[in-house]
């Protein structure tokens, strides 16, 4: 097999996923820039966000970071040597869902201890209440979006991304709705996106349910077995519950750390989207293609093509990730001022957003590279090693955020976030090394990548430039969209066009990306 095929192959899947992803973004900008309309940054939104916060957070460990970085190279493995991949599944399936139907009761009976050990500082005012309130009707949802991530799993490992990458963009499209709803007979506006979440969930349940059986893989409920390759799937997925959901721990650090502020969790979530929105893109796209990659190359012996996969990822992630940090970073103002400025949202939320925005960007190539070094790790099931990693990135992250909390206030949660995102990464790449060749820079890369960095501080430039010109219309009625919109695209334009004059990348090599493998 030859270079060419992840070069092709892999890039294009990338895309597919990373579209998809982008449309799954802006349907959730669309419905946060409604949540921030309706309920601001106070009481109420700091309520939900944390209960929704809840679910999601131990989904990215039992689902996206445990079970899938374990089971997803398993079943990759499996299918390349022609065995019984789909018993694996459904024993996976069956025995995943066993764990999280217990999980779920003794989640909802324990909400009260769930939001302190969330947002302590909730404990003397009307948002613990609340949260309790909320948490209660979207524990459940753990369930439901974890059984999703796995039947996805399952889908991308046979290289069909497209209908898993619908499920987010399902999600963001029945919140809009529920708010609209909800607006037009009066509901209250907490309570009707606290129920949405488990009718969301439900939704995307089927949806995923019905795409598996239109592919031909069928999962009958059942009681789980643990076989003996469960029971290895056990042992790996262990030391990943922590790697894999170091981000989310840390996040959790940051809301213990704000919660004394009122308003400080909603700032820091409303960030969290924006910077989300090119880490989803790039980041999640390059992840959930580039481990199953790995885990099918690596388990035939391929190391070079298992090093031009890796290469390819670490190329395109950073040369799509590094201008979008440069941009969030420069002209987080406009973007926050626009996208959520109205409403309840007022001067005071929109200038906290941005600081802390700047500062989550700053990490953003960061959060990148996790995806693209933990597949070298899972590809071979050594989850020891990131565990370890995470270990001390969350020392980092605790120490930082606690510490600063004093001097700086609740953007200390943001600093300690992304300097401990540069810490796992550090270890990654440090670790990495022994790997041989499949973990190796080519040529190509190391020829790259300084030219990336350059035209995107020249890109920086220009958009801070721009920004002086065209701040009068980003803060003029009926010119705002239209002004960041140029902003944004003068800022691609002359980025692409920087980096394609000093070589930094060539538009072939998107072309390249979006041809079919043969």
């Amino acid at each position: 097999m030859t270079e060419k095929a992840p070069r092709g192959g892999m890039v294009r899947s990338i895309l597919t996923v990373g579209g998809w992803t982008l449309v799954s973004r802006g349907a959730g900008l669309a419905r946060d820039t409604m949540m921030a309309a309706y309920l601001g940054a106070g009481v109420v939104s700091d309520a939900f966000n944390v209960a929704f916060q809840l679910p999601n957070m131990f989904r990215r460990f039992f689902a996206e970071g445990a079970f899938n970085m374990a089971f997803v190279p398993m079943y990759a493995k499996k299918l390349e040597r022609g065995e019984d991949a789909e018993g694996f599944a459904r024993d996976a399936f069956n025995g995943l869902a066993s764990v999280l139907v217990v999980f779920s009761i003794l989640g909802t009976l324990a909400m009260p201890l769930l939001v302190l050990a969330m947002a302590w500082g909730f404990m003397d005012d009307a948002r613990f209440g609340l949260a309790v309130d909320f948490g209660r009707i979207t524990f459940c949802y753990i369930l439901f979006i974890s059984l999703v991530a796995l039947l996805s799993g399952v889908l991308n490992a046979h290289g069909r991304f497209t209908e898993a990458s619908f499920v987010p963009v399902l999600m963001n499209l029945v919140f809009i709705a529920a708010m609209l709803l909800a607006d037009r007979m009066g509901w209250p506006m907490g309570e009707t996106l606290a129920w949405t979440v488990p009718v969301t969930g439900v939704a995307q349940l089927a949806f995923t349910w019905w795409s598996a059986s239109r592919a031909g893989f069928r999962f009958h409920p059942g009681w789980p077995r643990l076989t003996p390759e469960l029971k290895r799937l056990a042992i790996i997925a262990g030391p990943a519950v922590l790697a894999g959901g170091v981000v989310q721990i840390n996040l959790a650090v940051g809301r213990q750390v704000a919660a004394p502020t009122v308003g400080a969790i909603s700032w820091l979530n409303y960030a969290d989207r924006l910077y989300q929105l090119p880490l989803g893109v790039v980041g999640i796209a390059i992840g959930t293609v580039l481990l199953p990659e790995l885990s099918r190359r690596l388990g035939a012996g391929d190391a070079k093509g298992g090093q031009a996969a890796f290469n390819r990822g670490t190329e395109f992630g950073l040369m799509l990730t590094l201008p979008a940090a440069v941009a969030l970073a420069v002209i987080a103002v406009p973007i926050v001022s626009v996208v959520f400025g109205r409403g309840a949202f007022g001067p005071n939320d929109v200038a906290n957003t941005a600081m802390a925005l700047a500062v989550y960007a700053l990490g953003l190539p960061a959060f990148v590279m996790h995806k693209v070094l933990q597949p070298l790790f899972y590809a071979r099931e050594d989850t020891r090693s990131p565990f370890r990693y995470a270990i001390w990135s969350m020392g980092v992250n605790a120490v930082l955020a606690f510490g600063l909390f004093p001097f700086i206030g609740f953007i200390s949660a943001a600093v300690g976030t992304t300097l401990s995102s540069w810490t796992m990464v550090w270890q990654l790449w440090r670790g990495s090394r022994s790997m041989g060749q499949a973990a190796e820079c080519d040529a190509r890369t190391i020829r790259r990548l300084p030219r990336i960095v350059a035209a995107s501080a020249l890109m920086g430039a220009c958009l801070w430039a721009g920004q002086l010109i065209l701040d009068p219309a980003l803060e003029t009625a009926g010119l705002r969209y239209p002004a960041l919109a140029a902003l944004i695209t003068f800022g691609m334009v002359a980025y692409f066009g920087l980096g394609t004059l000093i070589g930094a990348f060539r538009l072939s090599d998107f072309k390249a990306g979006l041809r079919r493998r043969r």
